[in-house]
């Protein structure tokens, strides 16, 4: 898991959010209301944005993230984080501490780890 969390603001733009994610070296930005993640926005989410329409870089990432994200607690076994990413599709999962947010996993962070 990772702790230090890379955000962004619903009124970003993609073109920001991927800025923001390439100089910080991830896949994915967690979309704040301030302490609240409202969303997470992810490579994906990029490319998706780009193939749909040729101005998707200025328009903000609310429009293209997803939503409420689904997360795990921290005491959260690693092969029940990892089946729950691999059954929904996610590649990035936010982790919780009695709801407060303290990090982020990706299937990277566990690949390896579970062997």
């Amino acid at each position: 898991m990772t702790r230090d969390l890379v955000t962004v603001d619903p009124g970003a733009t993609v073109a920001e959010a991927a800025t923001v994610m390439g100089g910080h070296h991830v896949g994915s930005v967690l979309v704040m209301n301030g302490d609240v993640p409202a969303g997470i926005f992810t490579e994906r989410d990029i490319l998706r944005a780009l193939a749909s329409d040729f101005d998707a870089a200025h328009h903000p990432v609310a429009d293209w993230m997803s939503h409420d994200p689904v997360t795990v607690e921290a005491d959260t076994e690693a092969t029940s984080a990892r089946d729950l990413m691999l059954e929904r599709g996610f590649r990035h999962l936010p982790v919780t501490d009695g709801g407060s947010l303290v990090g982020i996993v990706s299937l990277r962070d566990l690949s390896g780890r579970l062997d």
